[in-house]
């Protein structure tokens, strides 16, 4: 496998992918954006920082791209979603620069409050006036932080240390996590009125665009001071020039901005009351090589191991919890393999169920598996994989639910997996016997013990004498051998409904000749 890095990191990096030998690397920080689209086809993994450009048609030639690495926390310069249609893991590193950009945040947050950047080019400038930077303490002031993920929790924290009264806006935290890093988590309606600081910690979407601009800015305290060490785009930047001009903002510290490196004659920066940096708050040597070094066990993970961590366009699960469930994974496949070639393409919903154990573990990485075994039956060889599984379900209008129960339901853990469509519904059960050994348990009503894998062929028939002996006999007469087979039925004299593994593909002639049995009802043959 080959692994390209774009961006300039840690030289460690190349150390840490090609332990073992199963992986090159190329190192090549000088790509234009046309020479990347002509090498880009060669690898299966590409590392980068903000500067490559991972668009639509970079992905549209990666055909072996497996693996995507961002050696930071943002990934807005890859187009995550034409890398999840094309089955490609994007990952980030999201903690391992957290430390630096929050005390780069509250830096900037001191400098501003002090004039500090003003003061010292004044002094070097030959002049000592005192009285035309006086600053604020920070102490006693309001602090407002959107966003307490990693970086920002670490910023609330010094804040309070600080002695500041810091108020968070947050929806997905509740008020003991705010709490625990020395803030109050409040509404953003409380926050504009109230904080002399405001900090910014935010990904930048569509809902966070613009997050603070003239509305919001209308709501707060003259004289606001504004810290965006996060990402261009969240703060409205004519917005901040508008309020410095008013004096309803009385100061702006800036590491990000809209457009990178901003204009040479852009008003923001050239402003006397605004203080910025060129995208540093990452930029510290403990910070560049946590998060290269991070960024390549991520990558090597992926592609050696199939272990995804801190990605952003498909569930993450820890290397240790994945070796515990990597035969639930395996078992969920192929559940959904047999679903697939089973259904012929007729499918309008799937449900998946996990009962007992298993479903007190994280069931989406597991999901995405069972849906990958499905999905390989519609799409071409090769096409489908964990990451473009549920994207190619939903692209054929397919609808998806999951559902748990720590509640087991005849063994330990239970994996079921539904197929509808129309009026017509059928059940395929799997669980483990022992620690690894998978066992189809269940067709619809009918409890079995089938191995899922080699060739199989599923049947049901009325339940009259003679039925196992005309198919083994036919089996015969083709060169099939039966390897196992597992029975059960509805009722006496009702359903009967087999499973039989054998060892060699049973053929079209063969699977009609069996239809033809005027006691076989359906009859279906599956390949895992």
């Amino acid at each position: 496998m080959k692994v390209l890095i774009s961006d300039k990191v840690d030289t460690g990096c190349v150390g840490i992918l090609e332990e073992g030998g199963e992986i090159s690397v190329d190192v090549n920080t000088d790509l234009t954006p046309d020479q990347l689209l002509e090498v880009i086809g060669d690898y299966d993994g590409l590392i980068v920082r903000s500067a490559t450009k991972v668009t639509r048609d970079v992905l549209d030639r990666a055909t072996r791209l497996r693996a995507i690495g961002r050696a930071g926390a943002g990934v807005d310069n890859i187009d995550s979603q034409a890398a999840t249609r094309r089955g490609v893991v994007v990952m980030n590193t999201p903690g391992g620069n957290s430390i630096s950009t929050a005390e780069h945040a509250v830096s900037m947050m001191m400098a501003l409050a002090r004039n500090i950047p003003q003061a010292s080019h004044s002094v070097k400038g030959g002049k000592w006036d005192k009285s035309a930077f006086t600053g604020v303490e920070m102490t006693g002031k309001t602090l407002g932080v959107f966003g307490i993920g990693q970086v920002g929790r670490e910023v609330a924290r010094r804040a309070a240390a600080l002695g500041m009264r810091v108020l968070a806006y947050d929806p997905p935290f509740t008020p003991e996590v705010a709490q625990s890093y020395g803030a109050q988590l409040v509404s953003a309606e409380e926050i504009w009125p109230e904080a002399d600081f405001l900090t910014f910690h935010l990904p930048l979407t569509d809902q966070t665009r613009h997050r603070l601009s003239t509305a919001e800015l209308a709501q707060c305290k003259d004289g606001v001071r504004v810290i965006n060490c996060a990402r261009g785009g969240i703060v409205d930047e004519q917005a901040l020039l508008e309020g410095l001009a008013s004096g309803k903002v009385g100061g702006v510290a800036i590491d990000v901005f809209e457009q990178e490196p901003p204009p040479a004659d852009s008003p923001l920066v050239a402003h006397e009351r605004v203080i910025c940096t060129p995208h540093l708050a990452a930029s510290t040597t403990e910070a560049q090589v946590n998060v290269a070094l991070q960024v390549a066990h991520q990558v090597r993970e992926v592609l050696v191991d199939g272990v995804i961590r801190n990605a952003v366009n498909v569930p993450s699960i820890a290397s240790d919890l994945y070796e515990k469930l990597r035969p639930w994974f395996e078992l969920g496949e192929c559940l959904g393999r047999v679903q697939g070639q089973l259904s012929g393409g007729d499918v309008e919903r799937i449900t998946v169920e996990y009962r007992g154990e298993v479903a007190g573990h994280t069931t989406s990485p597991l999901t995405s598996a069972v849906l990958k075994g499905i999905m390989e039956s519609f799409a071409a060889e090769g096409s489908v994989n964990f990451v473009n599984a549920p994207v190619l379900a939903q692209e054929r209008g397919i609808g998806i639910d999951e559902l748990r129960s720590a509640e087991p339901e005849d063994y330990t853990s239970l994996i079921s997996v539904i197929l509808q469509h129309g009026e017509r519904r059928r059940v395929v059960s799997g669980s483990l016997f022992g620690k690894r050994d998978p066992r189809i348990v269940r067709f619809d009503d009918v409890d079995l013990d089938a191995a899922p894998e080699g060739h199989m062929l599923f049947y049901r028939n009325d339940d009259v004498p003679g039925i196992i002996g005309r198919i083994g006999t036919l089996l015969g007469s083709h060169g099939v051998n039966i390897a196992q087979l597992s029975l059960g039925r509805d009722a006496q004299g009702a359903s009967a409904f087999t499973v039989l593994n054998v060892d060699s593909r049973i053929s079209d002639e063969l699977l009609q000749q069996i239809l033809d049995d005027e006691h076989v009802t359906w009859a279906r043959r599956v390949a895992l």
